[in-house]
């Protein structure tokens, strides 16, 4: 479920002209391959943040752990491992991100 809040708020923070980037960390790597197939629930709303490129990015090391970095990359997610394997969320506030956890 926290994938799939991560999910609409990231849609909702879109429609409100707000410029969101979405960052997919721990267990949730592992619905990037369970909703490509598009029958999982909340399947819809995956794809619908996919197409409008708001997955910024994926954990390698989570997705390594999760056995989901060959889906990410054959979905053409890109995977982050600045630091030590993991997206560093300080790139973020660098650019002038407000980073929020779900």
């Amino acid at each position: 479920m926290y994938f799939a809040h991560a999910l609409m708020n990231a849609l909702d923070m879109k429609a409100r002209g707000l410029d969101v980037r979405l960052v997919v960390e721990g267990t949730a790597t592992r619905q990037i391959a369970e909703m490509a197939d598009g029958t999982k629930p909340f399947a819809n709303i995956y794809r619908q943040a996919k197409d409008m490129g708001l997955i910024d990015c994926v954990c390698h090391a989570c997705a390594s752990q999760s056995r989901s970095l060959d889906s990410a990359k054959a979905q053409g997610l890109r995977i982050c491992n600045e630091m030590g394997g993991h997206p560093s969320m300080a790139r973020y506030v660098a650019e002038g991100y407000e980073v929020v956890v779900v």
